[in-house]
């Protein structure tokens, strides 16, 4: 379970992170990421999830939902504090075995946390 102080509530948070946010998507999810420098705060680490009726029914979703916060509990100490993640379930992601979805957020997430490369 994710502790209280790591949860993202505040849809405000969550718009926020969602357009402003390094996005870096890997085959069942997708992670958008501020960091503190782009935030200015200093609060824990935390984390928010999506996941929209298109992957499935409540039940469905819910499961979706307690696969993601348990995998996110897991790499949340990887995160600098103040950071801010909101993690996306996409279509597909009911069907994604546990150990693939694990590997799609790792990929994810490494994704996100890689500075921008200039072109």
């Amino acid at each position: 379970m994710l502790p209280a102080a790591h949860r993202l509530r505040r849809s405000k948070d969550f718009a926020h992170t969602v357009r402003r946010g390094r996005r870096s998507s890997r085959g069942s999810v997708m992670v958008h990421l501020t960091t503190p420098a782009e935030t200015g705060v200093t609060e824990p680490a935390k984390a928010g999830f999506v996941v929209s009726k298109a992957i499935g029914g409540a039940v469905v979703r819910n499961k979706v939902k307690r696969r993601l916060r348990h995998l996110v509990a897991e790499r949340l100490h990887r995160l600098p504090p103040g950071s801010v993640m909101v993690v996306r379930a996409q279509v597909g992601a009911s069907s994604t075995r546990y150990q693939e979805m694990a590997l799609d957020l790792e990929k994810a997430l490494e994704g996100a946390l890689k500075p921008k490369e200039r072109r």
